[in-house]
């Protein structure tokens, strides 16, 4: 069990900067937080055979392949593996009511007093959570996550999706 713990895991991920259109501070913190957070904890099992039996540690890149996301995954030393490409249509809606409800939470932080902004952040996090559960069970066939990984790779994505 304890092996596992060590290697069925993202030990580096990076976004594709080639597919990231705009960012502003905001969405950069948010980046660069989701990255910490999941680099500190995560589970990661890709359902498919790899090279040579490779069960990880993953170094991993998340990037647009024809409005699908294509995830790179290479060994610790960086070698390549494989890549898994999954469709994001199931995430699409929440994706987008995630964008409108965060600009209204950003909006709020500014403008807003904090009861306002602790509503608006409650429906934010219900959104971040439907969407992390239904990545849980729609990439179920191709990569094992759990609940957190699962949360972290959400906002990946959506850091990914801005237009």
């Amino acid at each position: 069990m304890e092996e596992e713990r060590r290697t069925q895991r993202i030990c580096h991920i990076e976004l594709d900067d080639k597919t990231i259109i705009r960012r502003n501070d905001d969405i950069e913190n948010e980046r660069k937080v989701a990255i910490y957070d999941l680099l500190e904890n995560n589970r990661f099992v890709p359902q498919t055979a790899m090279p040579d039996d490779y069960k990880g540690p993953y170094h991993v890149t998340l990037r647009m392949e024809d409005n699908r996301l294509a995830i790179d995954l290479r060994t610790e030393q960086k070698q390549d593996l494989s890549t898994i490409v999954l469709p994001l249509s199931p995430l699409r809606s929440i994706i987008k009511q995630y964008f409108l409800i965060c600009d209204s939470y950003y909006t709020a932080i500014k403008k807003s007093g904090a009861r306002h902004v602790e509503a608006i952040d409650l429906g934010r996090r219900a959104l971040h959570d439907e969407g992390s559960e239904l990545m849980i069970s729609r990439f179920s066939e191709k990569i094992e996550i759990d609940f957190e990984t699962a949360r972290r790779l959400f906002t990946l994505i959506c850091v990914l999706q801005i237009r």
